[in-house]
């Protein structure tokens, strides 16, 4: 065992450790590190399951990467259809890392209920469609089934429902403009089988889903035409990377768009999330290293007549330093141990029990999300012992200005 470990041991486990002069100041700098990893902790974990809480919803409405007509616009994608028969559909070869490419068009129109009425898109899709993702926002009822023959079935948002009184089960009467010929709109009814809420209100306020086919057959297409394609990526991160390679494969009449372009006012919003967190992580490490530096100036002037003694003996300044250098790191363990446990505890507490509400109109979910992995753990528990040692360096100098002579006699 080495020396300076050794000592350092002997002066923590020591009884008059813990009725020193210094025991209240290294209980406030453990104190300061373990509330400094909890929060720490709570915003990484929670900054970051919002970010991907909200990217997930985006993404199962509206894919990663849609491919659209260049004509096209947000609201309305029935002008001009696009063939099925595409050298990316239904994947494509020379890109690796996508999931799925899925059919979809849009028709505006209007539900009309005996009181109310509400403009909505018909979003058709196909049986194929990534269900699994919507299915987590299902609130009531199931998804519609697509078997051969064309299904009223659809699946509408809690807020439409709400706004025009419907319920599960309800048949809803759809008007739909014609682009051709008879200007008298187009009747749809359909079977209202599920209802939804995501808590985004891009969606939510007017978004049904159905079968693609209805709209094929509102549009007067063929059933090899539809009105764009949504990408669905095997990972989010490489949206971009992705993004400009799909851009690159497709025809010239073709435009391909990521979610974080065509909604870009949530995901530069979310992307502030970051700058927060950043910020929340260096005043934590500023005011732990701060309380640590001044427990270990404490523990040196306490030790002083020690330092003397030790200097007198022979050892060097370095050798002195790691002595309370070890001390100092032993702090920091024990504060990290109750900043773990407690940080961790009350972050899967939210994430099973979501105590913690918010709201959904401010920011998209109902409770507050937890996205609590080892890495970002392990992480910040390395960078607040690695920051804190260094910066103790620093005091810890002060040991080479001890002159054993006045030491001993320092009292």
């Amino acid at each position: 065992m080495k020396l300076e470990y050794f000592i350092a041991k002997r002066l923590i486990t020591t009884k008059n450790y813990k009725s020193s002069i210094s025991a209240p100041i290294i209980k406030i700098a453990i104190t300061a590190i373990a509330l400094g990893l909890i929060m720490m902790l709570i915003s990484v974990a929670t900054g970051l399951g919002l970010k991907h809480k909200i990217r997930d919803k985006i993404s199962a409405f509206a894919g990663h990467i849609v491919i659209t007509n260049y004509d096209a616009n947000e609201t309305d994608l029935s002008l001009q259809p696009i063939s099925l028969n595409q050298d990316f559909y239904p994947e494509f070869k020379n890109i690796s890392g996508i999931k799925k490419v899925e059919p979809f068009a849009i028709k505006a129109g209007i539900i009309r209920t005996e009181n109310a009425f509400e403009g909505v898109l018909l979003k058709g899709v196909d049986s194929n469609y990534n269900w699994q993702a919507i299915e987590e926002f299902l609130v009531s009822g199931k998804l519609p089934q697509f078997g051969n023959e064309m299904s009223q079935e659809v699946l509408v948002s809690q807020l439409v429902a709400d706004r025009l009184e419907l319920k599960l089960g309800d048949k809803i009467t759809t008007h739909f403009l014609k682009e051709t010929g008879n200007k008298l709109p187009n009747v749809r009814k359909f079977e209202i089988v599920g209802i939804y809420s995501s808590g985004l209100q891009e969606f939510d306020s007017n978004v049904v889903i159905g079968d693609l086919r209805q709209v094929q057959r509102l549009n007067r297409w063929n059933a090899d035409e539809v009105g764009g394609f949504e990408v669905v990526l095997n990972d989010f991160d490489s949206i971009v990377e992705k993004g400009d390679a799909i851009y690159l494969e497709l025809p010239p009449t073709l435009n391909s768009q990521t979610i974080v372009e065509k909604y870009g006012n949530i995901f530069n919003w979310i992307a502030m999330f970051d700058f927060n967190i950043a910020v929340i992580l260096v005043i934590m490490v500023v005011v732990a290293a701060i309380n640590m530096i001044v427990a270990l100036l404490v523990l040196i002037l306490e030790r002083t007549q020690m330092i003397g003694v030790l200097k007198a003996l022979g050892a060097t300044n370095w050798s002195i330093r790691k002595i309370f250098l070890y001390n100092a790191a032993y702090l920091i363990f024990i504060g990290l141990f109750w900043g773990n446990l407690l940080g961790i505890g009350l972050l899967l507490t939210q994430q099973y029990f979501g105590l913690i509400k918010l709201d959904p109109n401010l920011y998209y979910v109902k409770e507050a999300p937890v996205l609590l992995r080892l890495t970002d753990v392990l992480w910040l528990n390395a960078g607040v012992v690695l920051i804190c040692l260094l910066v103790l360096l620093i005091p810890s100098y002060l040991i080479t200005k001890i002159s054993p002579v006045k030491a001993m006699r320092f009292d």
